[in-house]
């Protein structure tokens, strides 16, 4: 079974989040997708800035879905 990551950036200011933006690449498993989605979730907290992320209390989130086949 393979998995889906997708990431969510949300502001706690604004209320909202971003449309959740699909990983390209599947995960062969839960573990290494969501080892994964940890580390692009640091990476895109440190892109968007302190500055940014304390201006509208930014935060990302993620889940890891397996992904159905027919």
């Amino acid at each position: 079974m393979k998995f889906i990551l997708s990431l969510i950036i949300c502001s706690q200011v604004a209320g909202s989040c971003l449309d959740p933006y699909q990983w390209p690449e599947s995960f062969n498993n839960q573990y290494d997708c969501m080892v994964f989605g940890y580390e692009e979730s640091l990476k895109k907290i440190q892109d968007i800035g302190p500055e940014e992320v304390n201006k509208y209390n930014m935060y990302v989130r993620f889940i890891c879905m397996p992904q159905t086949t027919i």
